[in-house]
């Protein structure tokens, strides 16, 4: 949920207290700036919805997990139903007990596809750091993409869900500031209070649709090539 400086006192999308996450490491760096932002910041003004820049985003990244995760799929065949992507947290010490529920949420929410922690062979990453811009998802556009966390807004909303609802943008789901708090991709959309990291059952069937058929239509493209 990346928040451009002005909004980070106005709505920050995803809330948790410090305590839950201890003291800021001083040595925490600035994060590279991405090439191209997937955000799930939160934004004041509840009919906001995400520019049509960070739409484009998170569809790259999305896209490019998904090839990676094609490629991967056709070298090695299976005729497992649901597909592994394989995610590397070794970035990102200070939340891997919030990476571990986001996991978890997400692999007892969906079918078609499961997320498994690895260090080798990864479509994506987790970092973290400090921020203005807060916690976002980003990608090359090359099957290389990473998570970032930012350390100030997740000690501000719940962490948990500020990681699941990144990791949503993994799975290819876009923000939609506008919906309750029962709806994950919210964001920080119903304020601080809201804690809710599950995916509701219409962000649940959008994943499992996406992962069934766009999984169909880049292993076609990756064989075509």
């Amino acid at each position: 949920m990346r928040l451009s400086t002005p909004m980070l006192s106005a709505a920050l999308g995803l809330g948790l207290t410090a305590a839950a996450l201890g003291t800021v490491p001083a040595s925490a760096a600035q994060a590279p700036e991405p090439a191209a932002i997937s955000s799930t910041a939160s934004v004041a003004g509840a009919g906001y919805n995400g520019s049509g820049e960070e739409a484009k985003a998170n569809e790259a990244f999305f896209e490019a997990v998904l090839k990676s995760v094609a490629e991967k799929r056709a070298a090695n065949p299976t005729s497992a139903a649901a597909v592994t992507v394989v995610y590397n947290a070794s970035a990102a010490p200070s939340f891997a007990t919030q990476i571990a529920r986001s996991t978890s949420i997400w692999n007892s929410s969906v079918s078609n596809v499961k997320l498994q922690a690895g260090t080798s062979g990864a479509s994506f990453t987790y970092r973290e750091g400090n921020d203005s811009r807060g916690s976002y998802a980003s990608t090359d556009g090359h099957g290389r993409g990473y998570i970032f966390l930012d350390y100030r807004q997740n000690q501000q909303y719940d962490s948990t869900r500020v990681t699941a609802h990144e990791t949503g943008h993994v799975l290819g789901l876009p923000d939609h500031y506008s919906g309750p708090c029962s709806e994950l991709m919210s964001g920080g959309g119903p304020g601080t209070s809201c804690t809710n990291s599950i995916p509701n059952s219409a962000e649940r069937s959008r994943v499992n649709q996406l992962w069934a058929n766009g999984l169909a239509k880049a292993l076609a493209k990756v064989n075509q090539d």
